[in-house]
């Protein structure tokens, strides 16, 4: 049995851009930004990496609104492409998501703040 599974969980580095390829099928990429922390000799650290989603079909044209800091969960397939820049083979990892999952970050549920009485 083989699994081949990513899931992240962080912001939109960049708004969506969506590019027809040759054949004729859409596909949306962004930038996603993810964060760990640890501590190293008694201070916090923190390290951000980034990671490029590419969405095809249906859920590609859905994920084309998706804007910059937007804070969504994506499950998907990790994917790995070879292709010369500037006479340099470069050799890149893209996560192919086939789920999303929309979070809104900084909301809370606080009570309204009680009115003032009359005097």
């Amino acid at each position: 049995m083989y699994l081949n599974k990513v899931e992240l969980i962080g912001f939109l580095g960049s708004d969506a851009e969506t590019k027809t390829i040759p054949n004729g099928n859409a596909v949306t990429t962004f930038s996603l930004a993810t964060k760990t922390s640890y501590m190293k000799d008694g201070n916090r650290q923190e390290r951000t990496e980034w990671h490029r989603i590419q969405i095809w079909g249906r859920l590609g044209e859905y994920a084309a609104a998706f804007k910059k800091a937007r804070m969504s969960a994506f499950e998907g397939e990790l994917r790995s492409r070879e292709y010369e820049s500037q006479a340099v083979k470069v050799h890149t990892y893209d996560i192919v998501a086939n789920s999303i999952i929309n979070l809104r970050a900084g909301q809370r549920n606080a009570a309204p703040a009680p009115e003032e009485a009359a005097v």
